[in-house]
């Protein structure tokens, strides 16, 4: 299946090069893939990423993606 992927922040260097910040690119996946799959497949350790917005909504690692989906990937927050 054909999802779309935006990541943002530190994980923008897990997007494929020229890829802007927060501008989409698309992933193909097998059916029934989760959050936590995606994120393996781009080579992102799970501890570097905090939420996933999936078509705008707050989704846990296991929620299951549909074709079509946009996945928005942020990792923590620092500072101080």
């Amino acid at each position: 299946m054909r999802i779309q992927v935006k990541l943002y922040a530190s994980l923008q260097r897990y997007a494929p090069e020229g890829t802007a910040i927060g501008q989409p690119f698309a992933v193909e996946l097998p059916e029934q893939s989760s959050i936590a799959v995606l994120i393996i497949h781009l080579g992102i350790r799970p501890r570097e990423t905090k939420v996933a917005f999936v078509d705008g909504r707050a989704r846990a690692a296991i929620y299951r993606l549909q074709p079509g989906d946009e996945v928005g990937i942020f990792p923590p927050v620092g500072g101080g």
